[in-house]
Order: structure tokens, then sequence, then C-alpha cells
């Protein structure tokens, strides 16, 4: 009797536990995996992927054309453990007929949970009181030292009321926020409704609110979309938090929008590149607070994460339904 012939998996880097369990019992496949937590290197991800029928990777791995001629015409599923799609070369995977698998709501709650902290952090500019304790900066009591923005009574304004960013204005909400703006491709209304939210156009949105929240999808129409026009909107006591794409933001308008008082502070946990360069002017600001890139991270969460990714893609080689799976 011949035997049914194995499946190739790729694996681009080594994921949490679960979700490499979940392939590891997968008779019918043949996994590797890149055994490091850092990238692999784009040729050896061409050399590696040739002839695979599956390949499982992160975001910042990028999916071009070139990997997809260097994988063939086996390649069926493209498995990503993210929500974002942005690291794919969508069209060209559509013209072959590759399925993807991506990762959404199950990194929502730790998403929104990470941006209000770092809302938090940023305005009541909680890492220079940090190292004002550190370095004897802390003398004695003073009125107005250290002081930063409260959310009573503000108005914020969410780019991006999707998953995420209703996540966000759920938490926000008991704070005592007087009102939610919100901007995107078009009204949402039945779910805008909970916060009694307000569509309004991007510039209003800028020139409107005390805490910006950018949660938005990178997509054509946003890429670039908080440059210099828009930060010059804001008001000078704003604060603006990115926890979507670093490519939604011109990084050298934002410098100068912090460095010459035109908004208040900055928090992102996403820049262009990852990792931002130890050097980068960003970095030099004590009114910027960034983080590398961790909105998901909870253990819970990467776990969930890696096993959607790795179902997802056992049923697309399987030809099942994905439990998530990104309609091209």
């Amino acid at each position: 009797m011949k035997l049914a012939r194995l499946m190739k998996v790729f694996v681009t880097r080594r994921i949490p536990p679960e979700g490499w369990a979940a392939l590891a019992r997968a008779a019918d496949c043949e996994v590797e995996q890149w055994d490091s937590d850092e990238p692999i290197p784009s040729k050896e991800l061409e050399r590696r992927v040739a002839g695979a029928h599956g390949l499982l990777c992160l975001l910042s791995d990028r999916v071009d054309k070139k990997v997809l001629d260097a994988a063939g015409a086996d390649l069926k599923v493209i498995s990503t453990l993210s929500v974002g799609v942005d690291h794919l070369a969508l069209d060209e995977i559509k013209k072959r007929g590759i399925r993807v698998g991506y990762t959404p709501d199950v990194l929502t709650d730790a998403t929104a949970e990470l941006a209000v902290s770092l809302l938090l952090t940023t305005c009541r500019r909680l890492p220079e009181a940090i190292e004002e304790v550190k370095n004897g900066g802390w003398t004695t009591w003073k009125p107005m030292w250290m002081c930063g923005y409260g959310l009573t009574q503000s108005t914020v304004g969410i780019l991006g009321l999707g998953r995420i960013g209703q996540a966000v204005a759920r938490r926000l909400k008991p704070f005592g926020v007087q009102r939610f703006l919100y901007t995107g491709r078009h009204p949402r209304t039945q779910e805008a409704a909970e916060f009694q939210a307000e569509f309004v156009s991007a510039p209003e949105l800028a020139a409107e609110s005390d805490f910006i929240v950018v949660a938005c999808s990178l997509t054509p129409d946003t890429k670039g979309l908080c440059n210099k026009d828009f930060f010059q909107k804001m008001k000078k006591t704003a604060v603006f938090v990115n926890i979507s794409r670093g490519d939604v933001v011109n990084q050298d308008d934002l410098y100068e929008a912090l460095a010459s008082g035109q908004i208040a502070a900055a928090g992102l946990d996403v820049t262009t590149p990852e990792p931002l360069p130890t050097n980068h002017p960003l970095l030099t600001l004590k009114n910027c607070v960034i983080l590398p890139h961790i909105g998901s991270a909870t253990n819970q969460t990467r776990n969930t994460m890696s096993l959607l990714a790795a179902n997802n893609l056992l049923a697309g080689l399987r030809g099942e339904p994905m439990p998530s799976e990104f309609k091209l």
C-alpha cells in the first residue's frame, strides 16, 4: 500500500508552546522550524521555503514575490501569527490561489490594555518621574512638578473604531471621558452607540481631541496619515498614542511636533523600522515613550495566537474551513 505523502510545513521562528504542540501532533505534516527568536534572513527563508505546502510566519517576515517564487507551486497556505497582514504580498498570493490565515480577536483585549497603559504612562509622565526618583531629582513636594494631563472630562479621538479601537474606548470610558470621536473609512453607527462616539473627519479629530489613539489598519489610505498637517491641527496639550503600525505615522514630523512643543507628548508601541535604532532622534525626547511592540505580549494571548495560527495552517492544508481566514 502506497503511503500518503507528508505535507511540508515551514515555520519562520520559534513559536509559543501551544501552537508548536499542535503542529508537532499533525501526523500528516513534516514540520521544519527556524530555531531562533531572531528573524530568519531573507535568503535563508527563500531556501527553506522551497517545496513547502504551508508557511507559518510572523509580522516581521516579509512574504513577497521572491519568497513565493522560491516556495513554488506546492505552497497552498500561509498562516501569519498576527492580526495585521501588511507584510504579505496579498495581490501575488491571491493570484496564486494561496489561502491566508491570521489571528484577529484573540489579541484585542491584551492590545487594548496596553494602549490604555501606554496612554496613562505617557500623559502622567511616568518614565520621567521614575528617572527623577533614581537620579536625585526628587527633592521636595512642588505644586507644579511632574504635572501631566488627566482623562476626566476629556475628549478622546480614536483613529479606527474596529475591534481594538472599541476595546480601548470601553476601557477609557470609566475614567470619566466626556466625549469620544472617531474616524475611518465609514461611520460605524452601531458600534459607536456604546460610547456615544461621533464620526468626524481626521482633521476635525486632530483639532478637537485631548488624547488621540491610533488603532487603524495600515492601508494605502492610512500610510503617513499622521503627518505635519495632522500634528499642526492638534492641541498643544494633546497626547498622541500609536498602537497600530509605525507607517501610519510620519516619524520625522512627529519628532518636530514633540521637540517644538506643538503637541505635549507621544506614546508609541509601533515604529518604523522595528526595532528602532538606538540613535533615533525620538529616543532623545523626554516627552516620547516608546515600547518594543508588546501590544499582545501576555503569556495567554501569545499562546492563543500561536494555537490559532497553527490551526489555521492545518485546516487550510487539509482543505477545511480555517478558524480565521483572511478573505482575499
